[in-house]
């Protein structure tokens, strides 16, 4: 569910198919830049309910931002 709303998420911003996301996907693959992530964190913050803290993580992979989320939600 995690992985499905984010790989939405990217789609919608870089208008593409979500299928062409995979969990292996580099941000920096995809034009996406730190303020881009930070973006795109707040608005999962508000999907997911949850406070994410990205200080403290590194985020380079779609898996690595599913991960952190997880995380978050259990």
């Amino acid at each position: 569910m995690v992985f499905e709303k984010i790989a939405a998420m990217l789609a919608e911003k870089l208008e593409c198919d979500a299928a062409d996301i995979k969990p292996e996907t580099e941000f920096g693959t995809l034009g996406i830049d730190s303020l881009d992530v930070m973006e795109l964190l707040m608005n999962l913050e508000e999907a997911f309910g949850t406070e994410i803290e990205m200080g403290e993580n590194k985020i380079n992979t779609v898996s690595d931002l599913v991960t952190l989320i997880e995380s978050k939600l259990d």
